[in-house]
């Protein structure tokens, strides 16, 4: 069987979320199904830079363009975007699409969004959806029938050795870009209204709307508390998994949303929001909050800053939670799409 995956957003050093799942389900399926046949397929502008990447065995590296696919049973668009080639039998994994139903990126590309979006709704045989919220959405706003979507998680990988109490520190951590979608001017905000005493990291790289964001922090009076790191490697970010006692998270749209999951396997406990996809991937395991409400924020940090008996039981129930969410089961459910059209 021939199977030809997408992986453009999955090669460079820094990797997004589509890009930590591409690889993730790429790397997964060759490793768990060696019997087929694997090309791992870039456009041409990423195709050199993938050079660099390291394929698993049973894997080729090839090119692909608009109008050319290399020879295939199935095709795989692993970020929503399919090419305008004839594919035998197509299947498209969609993340989100809050650039459609949000102030999140500028006019010219929700256009070029939309349009892809729809022309890969219309192409693909199944959707697999990282959300039932995605899914919904997909059903609402590209037409597509409930009949074509598959709901697929994300996975994340736990810790080895879990942290320990004497490495946590007084640090409140959020993971994600720094942008107006991530809602991280209201959690400045917020954290700006807490009691002192606390240190807030925000690791990620600047997004739309970050230059607003950076002026609201350094005119903050609590700027010397908070550090902005920028985009962090896997090993810098495991080590502030391992120092934080809270993750605050209060994003306004997300289709799934991994650094939640991911704080919760590393026995961080949560403040999340109360929509878009993190209600349902938080389950109860988290604290939810409006996240257009500031002061429903500072109220969640407060309380978790001072009752450490109850940050213990969203660890606990965290932990718990958190488990259910692995990339061998987002593999296994990706091969079992694969088999309904095979």
């Amino acid at each position: 069987m021939r199977i030809a995956l997408d992986l453009t957003y999955g090669t460079g050093p820094e990797l997004t979320g589509v890009g930590v799942y591409s690889r993730e389900i790429a790397h997964g399926l060759v490793r768990r199904h060696p019997e087929s046949n694997w090309s791992f397929c870039y456009r041409s502008h990423k195709f050199l830079k993938s050079l660099r990447d390291a394929l698993p065995r049973g894997a080729k590296r090839r090119p692909f363009t608009e109008s050319w696919l290399p020879p295939h049973d199935l095709f795989h668009g692993l970020n929503q975007r399919v090419p305008a080639a004839r594919t035998r039998r197509c299947v498209t994994t969609f993340h989100d699409l809050f650039v459609m139903t949000g102030d999140y990126s500028t006019p010219d590309f929700r256009e070029r969004f939309t349009a892809q979006a729809r022309h890969a709704a219309e192409r693909s045989d199944l959707i697999l959806c990282v959300s039932a919220f995605t899914a919904s959405q997909v059903e609402g706003l590209l037409n597509v029938p409930k009949a074509r979507l598959r709901v697929v998680h994300h996975g994340v990988h736990a810790p080895a050795t879990p942290p320990t109490a004497s490495q946590r520190e007084n640090v409140v951590l959020s993971v994600g870009s720094i942008q107006k979608r991530k809602n991280t001017a209201r959690l400045v905000e917020a954290f700006a209204q807490t009691r002192t005493g606390w240190k807030l990291i925000l690791a990620g790289a600047a997004g739309f709307g970050a230059e607003e964001i950076v002026e609201q922090i350094r005119n903050s009076p609590r700027a010397a508390d908070i550090e902005v790191t920028g985009y962090i490697n896997n090993t810098e970010l495991e080590s502030l998994y391992r120092r934080a006692s809270l993750f605050a998270f209060p994003s306004l749209d997300e289709g799934f949303g991994i650094p939640v999951i991911e704080a919760m396997a590393w026995g961080v406990p949560v403040i999340t929001s109360d929509r878009s996809a993190l209600a349902e991937i938080s389950g109860d395991a988290a604290l939810h909050v409006d996240p257009h409400d500031t002061g429903a924020i500072t109220l969640a940090l407060q309380t978790l800053m001072d009752q450490p008996t109850l940050r213990r039981e969203l660890v606990a129930r965290g932990t718990e939670w958190a488990a259910q969410f692995t990339w061998d089961r987002a593999v296994d459910a990706t091969w079992a799409a694969y088999q309904e059209l095979l």
